[in-house]
Formats: C-alpha cells, sequence, structure tokens
C-alpha cells in the first residue's frame, strides 16, 4: 500500500544545493574583486570562519572541484595553483544574469517606480508581463481573464464584482530600435573616501547589457569608460573593470559616445553617463589639461558646448550622479539644461532603478 512520508518542514529558499548556495556568494564576490578567483576564494574562506558558509560533509575543497568540474573557472597553471585559475565565459554570463535579477526583479516588484511621467506606456507590442491598472490605462490592454480572476479571489464567486483595483494591464512597448551608450567615470575618485562606487556601477551595467541583449535583441549597447581618455570596452570586460589613477576627461567620453552613436543606424539614440564628480581634464594634441581643484572654466564650458553638440544630434544625455556635493550637482544641472537632457542625484543603492526605470520608459514612448 502506498503511504506517506513525513519530513521536518524546510523553507523552499533553503532547497539549493550546498554548492548553489556558495556559488551564489562566489558570483558575488567575483564583482567586487574584479574577476580574480584567488582573491575571492580567499574571502570565502574568510566568510566561511565567521559565517560557517561550509559544513563537515561539504568544504570549500569540495566547492573548488565543482566550480571547475560545472565549467566556472579553469586553470592554465598545470599545478593547480589558485594563482592559474580564471573564471570562464559561463561565469560572466552567470554574474550578468544575477546582477539582472538583483536590479530589475527588485524593480519590477516596487510597481511603476518611483518617478511620475506623462508618458502612459502603450505600445504596439504586447509582453508577457502584467500590472495593476492605473488612470490613463487604455481599456483595450486590460487583461480580462487576470482581472476576473482577482475580481473572483477577492470578492468571491457568489457576490461577484468587478472593481477598478482588481483589474491587470498587460504591458506593451513599441517595436522602436534605440542605440544606447552607457558611460561609467573610472576615475580615482570612483573608490575615493571609503566608498566603492565603482562596484554598484559595473553591477548595473552588467545588469543593463542583459536585458538589452535577451529581450531587445534588436537594440544595441555600447559601454564606454572614462578617465584620462575614453575607449570602449566589450560586455564581456565588465566584470574585471578597475578603477585607474585617473582624472576625469567627459568631453572625450562624449566624444568616443557620439562616434559610436554616429555609426548606428537606429533613429533612437541616447547616453547613460554614471559618473560621481566633475569633470577635471582635457586632451589637447598630445599632453592632458587637469585641475582637480574647484571648477575649471576652460574644462566646464568645453563640456557645456559638447552638451549642446548632442542636443543637436538628437542625442539626449541622462545623467546619473552618485555625489552630494551642492557645487557637483550645479555643474550636472547646467550640463542637463544645456543638453535638455535629464538628470537623477541618487544613492549607491538606488542606482539600478533609477537607471531601469528610465530605459524602461524610453523604450515606451517614442523618443524624439
Amino acid at each position: 500500500m502506498l503511504g506517506y512520508r513525513f519530513s521536518e518542514y524546510q523553507s523552499p529558499n533553503d532547497q539549493r544545493s550546498d554548492f548553489e548556495k556558495l556559488l551564489d556568494v562566489f558570483l558575488q564576490l567575483l564583482v567586487y574583486t574584479s574577476g580574480d578567483v584567488a582573491e575571492a576564494l580567499s574571502w570565502m574562506n574568510e566568510l566561511d570562519k565567521e559565517y560557517n558558509l561550509t559544513s563537515n560533509e561539504y568544504g570549500m575543497g569540495d566547492f573548488i572541484e565543482d566550480l571547475k568540474k560545472n565549467g566556472y573557472i579553469d586553470s592554465d597553471d598545470p599545478q593547480g595553483g589558485l594563482g592559474g585559475f580564471q573564471i570562464t565565459a559561463k561565469a560572466e554570463r552567470s554574474i550578468r544574469q544575477r546582477s539582472l535579477d538583483e536590479i530589475f526583479g527588485k524593480l519590477k516588484k516596487s510597481g511603476r517606480g518611483q518617478h511620475r511621467t506623462h508618458f502612459s506606456g502603450q505600445g504596439d507590442e504586447t509582453t508577457a508581463d502584467r500590472r495593476p491598472f492605473e488612470f490613463g490605462d487604455s481599456l483595450d490592454k486590460i487583461a480580462m481573464t487576470d482581472s476576473i480572476r482577482n475580481a473572483q479571489i477577492e470578492h468571491g464567486i457568489n457576490s461577484f464584482k468587478l472593481t477598478e483595483k482588481d483589474l491587470e494591464v498587460q504591458e506593451t512597448e513599441y517595436q522602436t530600435r534605440t542605440s544606447t551608450v552607457l558611460m561609467i567615470d573610472i576615475s580615482h575618485s570612483m573608490i575615493l573616501y571609503g566608498e566603492d562606487r565603482i562596484t554598484p556601477a559595473k553591477k548595473v551595467a552588467m545588469a543593463l547589457s542583459e536585458l538589452i541583449t535577451t529581450r531587445y535583441p534588436k537594440d544595441t549597447l555600447d559601454i564606454i569608460v572614462f578617465g584620462n581618455d575614453a575607449w570602449p570596452i566589450q560586455i564581456k570586460d565588465l566584470p574585471y573593470l578597475q578603477v585607474g589613477p585617473y582624472h576625469t576627461n567627459t568631453v572625450a567620453g562624449l566624444e568616443l559616445s557620439m562616434d559610436l552613436l554616429r555609426k548606428r543606424k537606429n533613429p533612437n539614440k541616447q547616453i547613460f553617463m554614471i559618473t560621481d564628480g566633475k569633470p577635471t581634464c582635457l586632451k589637447e594634441g598630445g599632453r592632458y589639461y587637469k585641475n582637480s581643484f574647484g571648477l575649471d572654466k576652460k574644462i566646464i564650458n568645453k563640456t557645456l558646448n559638447l552638451a549642446v553638440r548632442c542636443k543637436k544630434a538628437n542625442v539626449k544625455v541622462t545623467t546619473f550622479m552618485i555625489a552630494q556635493d551642492p557645487y557637483l550637482q550645479k555643474f550636472v544641472r547646467d550640463f542637463t539644461e544645456a543638453n535638455k537632457g535629464k538628470a537623477f542625484y541618487t544613492s549607491l543603492q538606488g542606482l539600478g532603478n533609477y537607471i531601469f526605470e528610465d530605459f524602461e520608459r524610453n523604450r515606451r514612448k517614442r523618443m524624439r
């Protein structure tokens, strides 16, 4: 006779294997260590001492073997030393996907977001996403099956009624294509004053790149970094990104962004710039003109002139400012006014929400 076997209840959150739990920590640490496997594993050993990440049945050595077996790391050291380990393309993809889940997942759970917009979000291509009905939504976008189900759950079958709170709307998107350049400041100030600003910027960049390549394959995303100079990087390079001993050459970053966007055939073009400070550097011929003290009129005026050039080319620049100094924020306001773009003054914790809200919002309106 078939019977039932009862065991101690375990939360669904505890159903992951020992390897999966440790893998989540390992991939997070790889972002902080810029892809350094040996340093990440060293941190894991320290965390294990304090928080007992491993057990008598599954130790750190088992985890390292499983990382190799499952294709997350490989070694060019015939002796198998930690210094020879490198992360694989599979690990890079996993880091990007986890960044997307962490940032975009939180944003979707929080509803429409914190920022009101006069665009209704209507489009011509439906998606699988649903959200609560809001005033201004088109009635033909209401998902009737989901709305009726909500009404039955809320009010019961015997006293059935359909209220505004029960209504759900099917999300839609325009079938427009957008070219985006993401500019990341890697000047030395991104790690000064005891605050790590580059790691959140990297995580947002990885999440955004994963979103665009998987959900919007017709879009293009270029990623550039700027310090004394500016140069493009590949998506696969993001986990290894580090701050250098650089000043901030915003002009070089904007010029390179415009060069990249000119080659794109998409009609809609935009620049997202993540920075924590003012421009402090220009390149004139073969030499650098630098001034880190205050706002240098020569540097500022060239930056503002370039903001105007972007506006004339119909390229809006959205600046995500992760510093609170009033005089730095004033520069961003002046820059935004010159470009007629947008600026968000955000903490490191809110950076991903701001960028993803703005990116999604731009896809739900026709950019001009």
